[in-house]
């Protein structure tokens, strides 16, 4: 059972990103997926959710508005397209997958390996 986030990198301010998370080893379309991060030194935060019919989405307040996140149940893959960057976004990003929506860390049971994303000023 694994989760590959990619789609990491730098960029400047100001720019987009998308990063995507694959599944494999499970079928996990009918779980809810979704970001978290951790910045360094800083606790590992909620960024998105959404639920596994895309019917639910759930967003931090610091991401509201620049990010969208998306899934498609076909390829088994959630995405997490940020727009409008900034340098207090840079963090590595880890995808996450339940049976349950949550903006709670703990209740996350499957967890992608992260992906970097450094935003430079």
């Amino acid at each position: 059972v694994q989760l590959q986030a990619s789609g990491g990198g730098l960029v400047q301010a100001g720019g987009s990103l998308r990063l995507s998370c694959a599944a494999s080893g499970r079928t996990f379309s009918r779980y809810a997926k979704g970001w978290f991060r951790q910045a360094p030194g800083k606790e590992r935060e909620f960024v998105a959710a959404i639920s596994w019919t895309a019917g639910s989405t759930y967003y931090a307040d610091s991401v509201k508005g620049r990010f969208t996140i998306s899934r498609d149940n076909a390829k088994n893959t959630v995405y997490l397209q940020m727009n409008s960057l900034k340098p207090e976004d840079t963090a590595v990003y880890y995808c996450v997958a339940d049976p349950y929506i949550s903006t709670t860390k703990d209740d996350y049971t499957y967890w992608g390996q992260g992906t970097l994303v450094t935003v430079s000023s």
